[in-house]
């Protein structure tokens, strides 16, 4: 009986050594999340493009934002979508930038979109987070193409000042999270549009956009 219980006792310490261990290592780790929503709605484009601009801004200091003339008076009949890019694929630079355990460098293009967006957010224990948006007219409706991207630190003798500033905050997740939904719920509700998720990494169930509306301005 005496053994077993020190085995026992060793297996624990054993277990919460690994998880102290894991907890102590530096980690680098780079996050990509991206939403494809279709939007249903008969608003004109300086509508939802106002909308969108309007949920960004709950969210961010500063952003840069561009409404492209379109090159053709024709709506398409289907959206365009983003695209992501290495601005320097081929070059020296790519090729340090890349390898295993990294993206590279990579950004959203939004060629065809009638409104776009890029925010930055400087965060404490992450390079930055760089979220671009892309809205795409067609013929049925719109869609809202939202990409983020932000290389965090994780781990090592910070982490628990990391923690500790996450509980002030939020994470790089919570924000882009809040961001990417403050975007569609100003949308939904200052052009009463019907909105359905195409795509999404990571997955998100149900529709959130259209919960918890109380604090929301309604005024278009």
């Amino acid at each position: 009986m005496k053994r077993l219980s020190f085995v026992f006792a060793a297996a624990l310490c054993v277990s919460g050594c690994g998880t102290m261990n894991n907890y102590l290592v530096e980690k680098t780790k780079t996050v990509e999340y991206y939403r494809i929503f279709d939007i249903k709605t008969a608003e004109n484009r300086q509508v939802v493009s106002k909308a969108a601009s309007d949920g960004l801004g709950r969210n961010v200091g500063n952003a840069q934002e561009a409404m492209p003339i379109p090159a053709s008076g024709d709506v398409p009949e289907t959206a365009s979508r983003f695209k992501i890019v290495n601005p320097f694929e081929g070059s020296k630079i790519a090729v340090l930038a890349g390898g295993p355990g990294s993206l590279g460098l990579r950004m959203a293009t939004c060629d065809g979109a009638i409104w776009t967006a890029k925010a930055v957010r400087n965060i404490q224990g992450s390079n930055r987070l760089e979220l671009s948006a892309c809205l795409f007219q067609y013929r049925e409706g719109y869609h809202l193409d939202l990409y983020a991207i932000f290389t965090k630190q994780e781990g090592g003798l910070f982490q628990v000042s990391r923690d500790m500033a996450n509980v002030v905050v939020g994470t790089p997740e919570e924000w882009t999270e809040k961001t990417f939904l403050d975007i569609v719920r100003s949308i939904y509700i200052k052009t009463d549009a019907n909105i359905t998720l195409l795509e999404a990494q990571p997955e998100i169930s149900g529709t959130p956009w259209s919960d918890n509306l109380d604090t929301f301005p309604t005024g278009k």
